[in-house]
C-alpha cells in the first residue's frame, strides 16, 4: 500500500463566497484572456446559482489550504 505524504495538509471545505468568485472568474476568463460572451453580472448570477444547486444536491467542495483565489 503506498504511503501518503505526511507533509500534505488536509483539505478544508471551501466556503460559498470562494466558490462563487472562482466560478465567476472561470466564466469571464479563458486562461488569462477575457471572454466577452459573459459580462460580470451574468457571471456572478450564474456562479451563485451553481453554488446553491451544488450545496442543495449534497456536494461538498474541498479546497487545498495553500491554494489562493486567482487575482484579477
Amino acid at each position: 500500500m503506498p504511503e501518503q505524504p505526511s507533509a500534505s495538509p488536509t483539505p478544508t471545505t471551501a466556503i460559498d463566497d470562494e466558490l462563487i468568485e472562482s466560478l465567476a472568474f472561470a466564466l469571464r476568463y479563458e486562461g488569462r484572456k477575457r471572454v466577452h460572451h459573459a459580462d460580470d453580472m451574468m457571471a456572478r448570477i450564474t456562479a451563485e446559482r451553481l453554488v446553491r444547486h451544488l450545496r442543495g444536491s449534497g456536494f461538498s467542495v474541498a479546497k487545498d489550504p495553500d491554494a489562493r483565489a486567482p487575482s484579477t
